[in-house]
C-alpha cells in the first residue's frame, strides 16, 4: 500500500466529482484533508502536492487534462520536474522503487525525499498514469 501521500493522490484522481469540475488542487486538498484531518502540516506538505499537480499539468494523470494548475516556486517546479522524470523512468522500465527513482531524478543532489516518488508510484501501480 502506498504511504498517505500516495493514497492522497489515488483519492484525488478517483474522487467522485458529481458532475462538477474540481481542479486538481481542490481534489488534492480534499484528499489530504481527509487523511490528515487534525494535522495542518500534513495537509500543506509541498513536495507530494507539487509532484501531483506537476503530473496533472503535464497531462500524465488519467482523466485529468493537461493545464496550468499551480503557480510555481523554484522548489515546486523542481518537484514537478522530479515527478515527470520519474514517470519517464518508469515507462522505460529502468527504475521501480522509491529509492531508485529518487536517486535517479535528483542525480546525486543532497536532497531529502519528501514523498514525491510515493505519489508517482501510487499512480503508476494503479494504472492512473497515461
Amino acid at each position: 500500500m502506498a504511504n498517505r501521500y500516495g493514497e492522497a493522490a489515488l483519492m484525488a484522481v478517483k474522487m467522485d466529482t458529481f458532475g462538477k469540475a474540481y481542479t486538481p488542487e481542490e481534489r488534492w486538498q480534499d484528499a489530504v484533508g481527509k487523511l490528515y484531518p487534525t494535522t495542518p502540516i500534513g495537509q500543506k506538505k509541498a513536495g507530494p502536492r507539487n509532484a501531483f499537480l506537476g503530473l496533472c499539468e503535464a497531462g500524465l494523470v488519467k482523466d485529468i487534462p493537461a493545464g496550468q494548475y499551480a503557480s510555481w516556486t523554484s522548489n515546486g517546479n523542481r518537484n514537478k520536474a522530479y515527478a515527470v522524470q520519474a514517470v519517464e523512468l518508469l515507462k522505460a522500465g529502468t527504475h521501480k522503487t522509491v529509492s531508485s527513482l529518487w536517486a535517479a531524478v535528483t542525480d546525486g543532489e543532497n536532497v531529502e525525499h519528501g514523498s514525491q516518488m510515493d505519489v508517482v508510484l501510487a499512480l503508476w501501480k494503479n494504472g492512473l498514469i497515461v
